[in-house]
């Protein structure tokens, strides 16, 4: 019996850790789905005009704004699954109250990166937003070619001389010019936790299995 104390407790022990890390990431889980349900109400709430002061902790707050672009743009690489590799097209935007933004007008196809978008006037309806884009595999923007790679509202900001504010267009009244708003939306929030609960749930049955056969071959050398 003393051989088989050993594998015994490892195996137990080792499936307890094993099962216990599977039942954090579902608890994980059911916190990660009532952080983007929250995220959703926040995005889906009626829409105010644009705050005086917006900072982060308004990420996600619906808002209305109305103006003219000054025809200054930032083209971030991007893709769609219907169109393919693109840009989403930033805008310096100023407000009929004299305020310079930025509209995240939305995606243009590659071929339509170089036609000319002059001022127009606009009213939109979108989503204050303070994209985490950037890490530190990012490249540096081209800013020879006004090419970047990921929205990073500061820089931005003081690229288009205007107040480091975002608004990701949902919908647009006017003259769009080809660009197709790509709303605010949680798809993008990564929520891996139940693909991670059932790894560690297997690896339990994988080291279960381990266990029960060492004590099978423990147990035939005995005979």
């Amino acid at each position: 019996m003393r051989r088989y104390l050993f594998p015994l407790i490892l195996g137990i022990l080792g499936c307890a850790i094993l099962i216990a890390l599977g039942v954090w990431q579902l608890q994980r889980l059911d916190w990660k789905e009532g952080m983007l349900a929250e995220i959703q109400a926040k995005i889906d709430a009626p829409a105010a005009p644009l705050p005086e002061n917006p900072d982060p902790s308004m990420k996600y707050l619906p808002v209305t704004v109305s103006g003219t672009t000054s025809g200054d743009e930032i083209d971030i690489l991007s893709h769609t699954k219907d169109q393919g590799g693109g840009y989403q097209i930033v805008s310096r935007f100023i407000t009929d109250d004299g305020r310079a933004i930025m509209v995240d007008r939305g995606f243009i196809p590659q071929e339509a990166r170089h036609q000319k978008r002059g001022p127009v006037r606009m009213e939109i309806r979108g989503n204050l937003h303070w994209p985490d884009e950037k890490s530190s595999s990012t490249p540096a923007p081209n800013l020879e070619e006004n090419i970047w790679f990921a929205r990073d509202v500061p820089a931005m900001a003081e690229i288009l001389r205007t107040e480091p504010i975002l608004v990701v267009a949902s919908f647009v009244r006017g003259d769009a010019q080809g660009a197709e708003p790509i709303p605010v939306a949680i798809e993008g929030i990564p929520n891996n936790h139940l693909s991670y609960a059932v790894q560690w749930f297997m690896i339990a049955v994988v080291w279960a299995g381990m266990t029960a056969g060492l004590i099978w071959r423990i147990r035939q050398r005995t005979y």
